[in-house]
């Protein structure tokens, strides 16, 4: 098997991983949002909703907790915080169309007071970052979620703790993560980026051959679906956050009858071309960018007395190469990755972006370096590039991405223009159909949404609503008025709703708020 290759890291990125809107464009979503179809309530009469239940064989976990936060710059474990490790065995392809196993990664996050006798939670993050380093971060940060029951993250092929992808070579993997800016296609960035696309669809879709085209959402819910068959229980509680919601609705789909509970945590939208959902995200990231800097001068902290302007300075400063070394698309990678952190902690922590970008700005780039390195390694592997691009859907032309340079450019002035260019990287990869959605679901299901989301915007809970709605399954929307992502680690609110939900399948109000 081919897969002997993948058992070696490319990168230093690689190895820390392994360690562990309103007004979108106007191309229309498959789903629209219908009226939440509420849960009825409990009588003496009514059956009992299912549960999900204990393991009856569990994986055999070790303690992977300090070289976990060490490698992915999480700092020390707070008291009683214990992460375990594990792999298990799934088959490339369920169905027997081609023939192998994958080795998958997950975590075990748990507290010295979280219970032992408790069905676990089920996480997946998708490919915004891998699951367990998703993990890693919302437990280093504290929550009520984990003092309830413990957390078991499962990565993605190709991300985090699972078999990583080595395909991609060191200068195509360069050039993506700084959208070409330094080298001969420098002057023309969409021209050189689509050919890094093309280079690094070549060499990624060859060494994968014959199993490139497993990394789909419908695998990665087979991979939770052995999970469950090798724990030996009947129902599992499942949470996807951002693009793991995808995962999740597949998984719904799929294995619907071994579903207790089901969580949709600030839902990548479904249906959507690759166009429409990057601007959804990026009104997302302008929205957390602004509620960043109104913390940040409310702190007094060292960008001064307008954090947003000095923030959109920077950015144009590494444009014009001004911070040497670090691109105008790896200091927003730090951004972005800071701002959407899931660290329940991060809205505390302002200062230390602050700090960093101030010091860079006065010629000192070590700590921005530092958490360049740190962000990459989250969200810039291999196996994400892979699995990105498995899942994107109508990606731009390079005309339109020109097109959209300027008008992103002005419309959402530090973000928008790296991101037209970004749009690019997986132009050659071949588009696949789109994962079939859950068409009969006789399950309450929480959906959690958030108004500043730099992740993936603020437009997926009403897409996936119009899903659930469409299946018959119950459900009810809560909405945060923070910023930052997944919702659930950073508001108490939310997370009570959410125990509470876990405990009783009771639903919450629909159109609940949680403020910031």
């Amino acid at each position: 098997m081919r897969w002997t290759r993948a058992a070696v890291v490319a990168s230093a990125l690689s190895i820390m991983i392994a360690g562990c809107g309103a007004g979108p464009s106007d191309r229309p979503g498959v789903a629209v949002e219908r009226p939440a179809v509420a849960s009825e309530p409990t009588t003496s009469a009514a059956a009992a909703p299912p549960v999900a239940e204990v393991p009856k064989t569990d994986l055999s976990w070790r303690d992977c907790t300090a070289p976990t936060l060490d490698l992915l710059g999480l700092g020390p474990a707070p008291t009683g915080l214990v992460l375990d490790c594990a792999e298990y065995s799934t088959p490339i392809d369920a169905s027997g169309g081609v023939l192998g196993s994958f080795r998958t990664g997950a975590m075990r996050a748990r507290l010295a007071q979280t219970p032992t006798d408790v069905p676990p939670l089920v996480l997946s993050s998708g490919t915004d970052r891998s699951s367990t380093a998703t993990l890693a971060g919302l437990a280093v940060g504290g929550g009520a979620v984990l003092a309830d029951r413990p957390i078991v993250a499962v990565d993605r092929r190709g991300l985090g703790t699972s078999q990583p992808i080595d395909c991609l070579p060191l200068d195509i993997r360069r050039g993506l993560a700084d959208n070409a800016q330094f080298g001969p296609g420098a002057n023309d960035p969409v021209a050189a980026v689509t050919e890094f696309s093309q280079d690094g669809t070549i060499a990624c879709r060859d060494f994968l051959q014959p199993y490139e085209g497993t990394f789909d959402a419908p695998h990665a819910a087979d991979d939770i679906e052995q999970l469950r068959k090798q724990w030996q229980v009947d129902r599992i509680d499942l949470l996807g956050t951002g693009n793991g919601a995808k995962v999740a609705l597949s998984y719904a789909r799929k294995f619907g009858d071994h579903l207790a509970r089901l969580v949709l945590d600030s839902p990548e939208s479904v249906g959507t071309d690759a166009v429409t959902r990057e601007e959804q995200r990026l009104q997302g990231a302008e929205a957390a960018l602004n509620g960043f800097a109104q913390r940040c001068t409310g702190l007094g902290c060292s960008l001064g007395a307008d954090p947003r302007a000095a923030v959109a300075d920077l950015v144009k400063r590494a444009g014009d190469g001004g911070l040497g070394d670090i691109s105008a698309n790896a200091l927003l990678t730090a951004v972005t990755g800071f701002l959407g952190g899931p660290r329940a902690d991060q809205a505390v922590r302002v200062t230390e972006l602050a700090d960093a970008l101030s010091a860079a700005g006065r010629g000192d780039r070590g700590a921005l370096g530092k958490l360049i390195l740190r962000e990459s390694a989250a969200t810039a592997s291999d196996g994400q590039f892979v699995n990105r691009c498995t899942d994107t859907q109508q990606p731009p032309t390079p005309t339109k991405a020109q097109e959209l340079m300027t008008t992103w450019g002005q419309k959402y002035p530090v973000f928008g223009e790296s991101a037209a260019v970004a749009l690019l990287a997986c132009a050659a990869w071949p588009v696949a159909g789109a994962p079939a959605l859950p068409t009969k679901l006789n399950l309450p299901v929480m959906v959690i949404g958030g108004i500043a989301d730099p992740v993936v915007g603020g437009a997926g809970p009403a897409s996936v609503t119009g899903v659930l709605g469409a299946a018959g399954a119950r459900h009810a929307t809560v909405t945060w008025q923070g910023w930052g992502h997944p919702v659930f680690t950073h508001s108490g609110c939310a997370q009570r709703a959410l125990l509470d939900y876990l405990k009783t399948a009771k639903l919450p109000a629909d159109g609940t708020a949680c403020p910031a």
